[in-house]
């Protein structure tokens, strides 16, 4: 059986930019695949050949298995896209913007059930007569997510889904999407939330700079972590203004008066750090480590890449 896609040795140059730089990878059917990578990675272009948008300057994209230039009809059929932006026509009520995207697939009035569907399993029924200017952003973004699934593809892409939504919307959100997955769908998603990534995938590709560093399973990339670095939490009596150049250098994050670094196990001592700590004079109220996440591996990796 063919993958669900099938990304072999894809260049995209814009000018003298190389957007894609020899990208090759498989999602098979079934996944629920994680595509990362910082701003400027190649992400958006990627996803742009896969959904036809753009053509690769050199290499060949198929999903399940007919190939997005030769074979576009079928390619596309099989192949639902959520887009990054709001992109949405403001003349038209939310139920007419569903009708027309399905008119542009070839189906008609026996497909309109399943829209009524969608938008019940959206919780845009109540939204059905309203015209698209006056929806909320996440409102909107849920009609984003219907467009994509008039035509029941097999194969969903999800660009930044949850990109500037409420923390309830992101959570109604995916569990539907997760619904979608568990009734075969094979799901690719980009996100800058890494702990959904952690939470949602099965297997993750990062680039950067066009090339893909890193592709396994979630548990194999958080493994590139574990034994090797750690993060250790201080919270202390009262902020600290002014860190020891030692913990600056290890410094994940601060906020208020809590501390977040990150060790390497084989160099650094936790102890050394806390006396570090102490010589501001403030004390130490609470300390804990955690193990390295999937943001930990993503951080290191882009960073190695750019040395």
């Amino acid at each position: 059986m063919s993958a669900a896609i099938t990304i072999a040795g894809v260049h995209k140059r814009f000018g003298n930019l190389r957007a894609l730089d020899g990208v090759e990878f498989n999602v098979e059917r079934g996944e629920f695949f994680g595509l990362l990578g910082p701003n400027g990675a190649g992400k958006s272009t990627l996803i742009n050949v896969i959904a036809g948008l753009t053509r690769a300057s050199e290499g060949a994209v198929a999903v399940l298995g007919h190939d997005v230039v030769s074979d576009y009809r079928s390619s596309r059929m099989k192949l639902g896209v959520v887009p990054q932006e709001l992109v949405f026509d403001p003349f038209f009520t939310v139920r007419e913007v569903l009708r027309i995207q399905a008119g542009y697939f070839g189906l008609g009035a026996e497909c309109y059930p399943w829209l009524e569907e969608l938008m019940s399993e959206l919780q845009l029924a109540n939204k059905a007569d309203a015209n698209m200017r006056t929806l909320s952003g996440g409102m909107k973004r849920r009609v984003l997510i219907a467009q994509a699934l008039v035509h029941k593809p097999e194969v969903v892409v999800l660009d930044e889904p949850t990109a500037g939504v409420d923390v309830e919307l992101r959570q109604s959100l995916w569990v539907f999407i997760r619904k979608l997955h568990e009734q075969g769908h094979t799901i690719v998603l980009t996100t800058h939330y890494l702990e959904e990534a952690e939470s949602l995938c099965d297997r993750i590709a990062i680039l950067n700079h066009g090339k893909v560093i890193a592709l396994d399973t979630k548990q194999g990339m958080l493994a590139r972590g574990i034994g090797r670095r750690m993060r250790v939490c201080i919270t202390t009596a009262e902020p600290i203004s002014a860190l020891p150049p030692r913990l600056t250098e290890k410094l994940r994050r601060q906020q208020a008066n809590v501390i977040e670094l990150e060790l390497d196990r084989d160099s650094d001592s936790v102890i050394d750090l806390l006396d570090e700590v102490r010589s501001t004079g403030v004390a130490v109220t609470d300390l804990h480590t955690e193990e390295a996440d999937l943001e930990d591996v993503f951080v290191e990796l882009v960073r190695q890449g750019r040395k």
